[in-house]
């Protein structure tokens, strides 16, 4: 397989943007690797848990800095114990810098997904799960474009298949994606 590449890649973008599918196809590229789903401990919060919404500070933003943490730590734990680590949740603004300094193991790789949003607007539409409400396509876009560190490989993937974008990821990642 790939065993001279290895790594901890942090693959984040808007909802719809790709990252699910994307991450998993990665992750298959290695011969051990896992795709972690920084979304699952969220999702593991079964009371007192406060959504992340267009306005929100406080516990939200403390709940969402504490994923992020668990993430990098299982991320850290896998990659020591020989696993490439594909990890992948809405990381945006400057939680993305946040994230990738709580992610002590290494090679780490940053992919972040941009598709326009109309592309995001179809994707959305055809999902099984909605991940719009109270945020707006326009607005989580904005932030990720404007208030996001560039750091990392930025890839427009609009008019790419998911295995696509993932050869295109493979091809560059190694320069382009490394942030140490």
């Amino acid at each position: 397989m790939n065993a001279d590449k290895t790594g901890v890649f942090l693959i984040t973008g808007i909802m719809a943007s790709g990252k699910s599918t994307i991450a998993e196809l990665l992750a298959r590229k290695f011969e051990r690797a896992i795709h972690l789903r920084g979304d699952a401990f969220r999702r593991m919060i079964v009371s007192g848990r406060e959504e992340m919404l267009p306005d929100s500070e406080g516990e939200a933003i403390r709940q969402l800095r504490l994923r992020h943490q668990i993430s990098a730590r299982v991320a850290d734990t896998y990659f020591a114990a020989g696993f490439n680590v594909v990890l992948q949740d809405v990381i945006i603004g400057p939680m993305l810098q946040e994230t990738v300094d709580f992610i002590q193991q290494g090679p780490l790789y940053v992919v972040v997904l941009i598709p326009a949003q109309e592309e995001v607007a179809k994707r959305e539409a055809n999902r099984s799960k909605t991940g719009y409400g109270l945020w707006t396509i326009a607005e989580l876009d904005r932030r990720l474009r404007e208030q996001t560190p560039r750091v990392g490989l930025w890839l427009d993937t609009s008019h790419q298949s998911p295995e696509e974008s993932v050869e295109e990821i493979w091809d560059r990642v190694w320069t382009e994606g490394r942030v140490r």
